[in-house]
């Protein structure tokens, strides 16, 4: 099921849906003084700053992502970009959870002409774990299992976000012709409510219910976005660690096939990450989240908190799915450098790694481009790049 573009109408109709839960969820008084607080942005400097980077100097001059964006990618991603910064994240869950993403998500579906989904999915809980299971054929058994974990800094973002982008992740599967694939979306546990460990033992137990779903690791693929592709690089080496690799029973887990990776945040605070003209990434929130996540009794540069510290390469080795990884990032995201480091250190450990860097691309925009861009090709390139990744490697 793959909708069209973001419409104005779109825009619109999520705004009607968030303000109520803004209102119940953050109360009238941080509504209005968050609103209030964006209100010289929105009303000066978005406007100005738009007008003069993308009209008046130069195209040499323009950062290269505003070179290649549409008028409607710019304008929003400015928007991110301001958000992200300023924005605490009590409110910026709001805007991501279940009660605002999924009527929205079934707007979308209506406008479309879509009365019920292609695809069945259904709400998994358990009590060390919960997430969605989407499958074409529930009555079949898969062929293909992805196993998603979503971004959002740790603290932000829900599978109900993420089910649109998933749900086409479906479609293009079955066009690449996999008969009946599946995909499970970890929902875990955000910050403040919990902070590490309790997130990596979520993504270890949900990986063990579904190997057994897959009943074969060779048909298993682990997936994730910027803090999602974390705890999947998290999982993959406390797989491969010296200790017992078990969870809950004992139950002895075997790696994965494949591990896509997009945008990963590899290391949760580096010298390395700088800001960049393009990205909307802010470094020093990304860094506070990155620390309210480790929590106060844990060191930032352990690996399986931030799995980019891991120098040790037998580690790696052993840590590497039988098909190894693919790794896909923008070109001008401030995580780069240590995306780069990490594909330098797999292949040091002699590990498959495929990589590609998107020329002025941005963080995570595999998944943000699906409801930014306008173009068919602009909103699924990414997807499908992926996809015949995977179709390679796991036939």
């Amino acid at each position: 099921m793959i909708l069209g573009p973001i419409s104005y109408l779109d825009c619109i109709a999520f705004c009607i849906l968030l303000a109520p839960q803004l209102l119940w969820q953050v109360g009238p008084v941080g509504t209005v003084f968050c609103v209030l607080q964006a209100l010289p942005f929105l009303l000066i400097k978005l406007p100005i700053a738009f007008l003069h980077e993308r009209y008046i100097i130069p195209r040499e001059k323009q950062s290269p992502f505003v070179q290649k964006a549409s008028p409607f990618e710019d304008v929003v991603i400015r928007c991110v970009r301001y958000a992200f910064a300023n924005i605490p994240p009590a409110i910026g869950r709001v805007f991501f959870s279940k009660p605002v993403t999924l009527p929205f998500l079934r707007f979308r579906m209506i406008r479309h002409g879509y009365l019920r989904c292609p695809f069945s999915w259904t709400e998994h809980r358990e009590r060390s774990f919960r997430g969605i299971w989407i499958v074409k054929d529930p009555m079949k058994k898969p062929d293909f299992v992805l196993y998603y974990a979503h971004g959002g800094g740790f603290s932000m973002g829900s599978v109900h976000f993420y089910l649109e982008f998933l749900l086409a992740w479906m479609s293009i599967l079955v066009e690449s012709g996999y008969s009946n694939p599946a995909i499970f979306a970890l929902e875990y546990t955000l910050v403040p409510d919990a902070s590490y460990p309790t997130q990596l033992h979520e993504t270890m137990s949900a990986y063990e219910h579904v190997l057994g779903v897959a009943g074969d690791p060779s048909i298993v693929c682990v997936s994730g976005d910027s803090a999602g592709a974390t705890l999947i690089l998290s999982l993959l080496l406390h797989l491969a660690s010296k200790e017992p690799n078990t969870v809950n029973n004992g139950t002895h887990l075997r790696k994965p096939a494949l591990a896509v990776l997009i945008s990963p945040w590899t290391n949760l605070v580096s010298a390395r990450h700088k800001h960049t003209r393009s990205d909307y990434l802010n470094v020093q929130q990304l860094h506070r989240y990155g620390s309210q996540y480790v929590g106060a009794m844990i060191s930032e540069c352990s690996p399986l908190v931030s799995p980019g510290c891991c120098k040790d390469l037998s580690w790696w080795k052993r840590s590497s799915p039988s098909k190894g990884f693919y790794i896909t990032y923008g070109g001008e995201e401030v995580l780069g450098p240590e995306i780069k480091l990490l594909a330098e250190n797999l292949r040091e450990a002699d590990v498959i790694v495929g990589s590609k860097s998107e020329p002025g691309g941005i963080h995570a925009w595999p998944v943000a481009s699906l409801f930014l861009s306008s173009t068919r090709e602009g909103r699924l390139g990414g997807l499908k790049t992926i996809t015949q990744e995977i179709r390679e490697r796991i036939p």
